[in-house]
């Protein structure tokens, strides 16, 4: 079966989901322990990829730094009130080694893992952290070359962007990892890409994962780019990207590149080779609630649009339904699932989970399951099944005032998707007031017969003339975040 054009992706947090399997923060189950039935539920669902978060292994030094570091506890308190030691396991991103934790069950148990979701038609994503690697790595004593270093009195001078390491390391000053906009990570150490050896290195590394699933989401991508690593650091960089992801589809021709990216520079990237990138520029404007921001978003061309990664919420972003009012959250869902590009879910995020689990922590809080989103979610979940959506034919569609002096008709958003089948229109009020429109229609065959729409989100069915929807298109009055998603089909000859 050939790959969909639009896939959907399931984000799964690894640590957690093993503890809820085990129930004893701290001694987690392994991959092996994830039961067939979890993977059937996926597979029912749709999912073409599942996301494995933070597979790899953790070094006691940044779990210490996770446990102790005084700016990140009131997080994890929030998080678990009766929260302890063991429930902090470090950061997933202070990668010591390249290689799947024993806690997890090591490397034999991912391998099976891949293959029991390769029966059932799934792929396997997993992390590649280009910018920096956890303090516990064997390359911060065997190779500190690759490594920015810093001077003797810069751990003093700046405390927060250097450190000094161990003796058994060598008792050298190195740079702390980090963006040219925030401060430091403490518990990471920043990788030297103005150093030929370091991407030659990184590449192995990324060689190496590339033999243990189907694709890498790779942590804030943009950071090792040649123009953003020079202002960062003051280097000059060498280009990684177009000639690791070249040497990796050399090898494994299928396998698949996701970046995390950001500041405008998604095209950047897909021009360097990578299949998907972030769309954090439709998130934020989708929580800012204005209609024409959103809409404007869509006028790219669907060479630039295809390879976006449409997503309400990650474990970087708040959790959805404490971000979004209800009926914003589903207006905001039809947007994001129903529009070209990878669809990226989060776990928990179908049952309307609120509270945000960072990564340093091993264990999520209970939470009881939201009805009503739950409810909404399986019925988009069981939209995305059909192949008008996966495969079909998108386009946006113009709105036009109802009335004279009616502005209302900019809070919409329409769209059309189409196939040898289905012919789907969609339309959001994205605005917090009653709004009136018509929409203009692109099908040439509206005029002489009439025309059932039904609502496949909802429960209404509206038979309207061809005549009227060729000539003035089809007008809606819906109610602040209103959506419809009308199949159309002809009920007379």
């Amino acid at each position: 079966m050939n790959a969909p054009r639009y896939p959907l992706l399931l984000q799964v947090n690894t640590r957690v989901l093993l503890t809820d399997l085990s129930g004893v923060p701290g001694r987690s189950a392994t991959l092996d322990d994830i039961p067939d039935t979890r993977l059937d539920e996926w597979r029912a669902a749709g999912w073409n990829w599942i996301w494995l978060l933070s597979v790899w292994t953790t070094g006691e030094t940044g779990r210490r730094i996770s446990q102790t570091h005084p700016e990140w506890q009131p997080e994890f308190k929030q998080t678990l009130p009766d929260l302890t030691a063991a429930d902090i396991g470090g950061s997933g991103f202070a990668i010591a080694d390249y290689a799947v934790s024993p806690d997890l069950g090591g490397p034999n148990a991912l391998a099976r893992f891949r293959e029991r979701l390769s029966t059932k038609g799934m792929k396997l994503m997993l992390d590649f952290v280009p910018n920096h690697m956890g303090p516990d790595h064997p390359w911060v004593a065997e190779h500190p070359e690759y490594f920015v270093a810093g001077a003797e009195s810069d751990p003093v001078s700046s405390p927060k962007r250097y450190f000094r390491t161990s003796p058994e390391q060598g008792d050298r000053v190195l740079a702390f990892g980090r963006d040219p906009y925030f401060d430091s990570w403490p518990d990471t150490v920043q990788l030297d890409y103005s150093q030929p050896a370091t991407g030659r290195a990184m590449q192995e590394v990324l060689m190496s994962i590339a033999g243990m699933c189907d694709g890498v989401r790779c942590d804030m991508a943009m950071l090792i780019l040649p123009e953003v690593f020079e202002r960062t650091w003051g280097r000059r960089a060498l280009p990684f990207w177009p000639h690791a992801i070249a040497a990796v589809r050399a090898a494994y021709p299928e396998f698949r590149f996701m970046a995390e990216v950001y500041w405008d520079m998604e095209w950047t990237l897909q021009q360097q080779g990578f299949d998907y990138t972030y769309d954090k520029r439709l998130y934020d404007r989708l929580t800012e609630g204005l209609a024409r921001p959103v809409r404007e978003h869509f006028y790219a061309g669907l060479d630039f649009q295809d390879k976006l990664v449409r997503f309400l919420e990650n474990h970087d972003e708040p959790r959805a339904a404490a971000t979004f009012a209800p009926a914003m959250h589903r207006a905001a869902a039809v947007i994001t699932y129903l529009s070209p590009g990878l669809r990226f879910f989060y776990d928990g995020q179908l049952e309307g989970r609120r509270i945000k689990v960072s990564p340093h922590l091993v264990r999520a809080p209970e939470e009881h399951v939201d009805k009503e989103i739950s409810t909404f979610y399986d019925k988009l979940i069981g939209l995305l099944q059909r192949p008008v959506f996966r495969d079909g034919a998108w386009r946006q569609l113009g709105c036009t005032t109802a009335w004279g002096g009616n502005e209302s008709w900019d809070a919409f958003l329409a769209w059309a998707w189409e196939d040898a089948h289905d012919r789907v229109v969609i339309a959001v009020n994205y605005e917090d007031h009653q709004s009136q429109c018509y929409v203009r229609l692109p099908f040439n065959d509206l005029a002489g017969v009439s025309w059932r729409l039904t609502d496949l989100l909802g429960d209404a069915i509206y038979d309207r003339d061809g005549d009227d929807l060729h000539a003035r298109g089809l007008y809606l009055d819906m109610p602040p975040w209103g959506h419809h998603v009308f199949h159309m089909h002809r009920i007379t000859p």
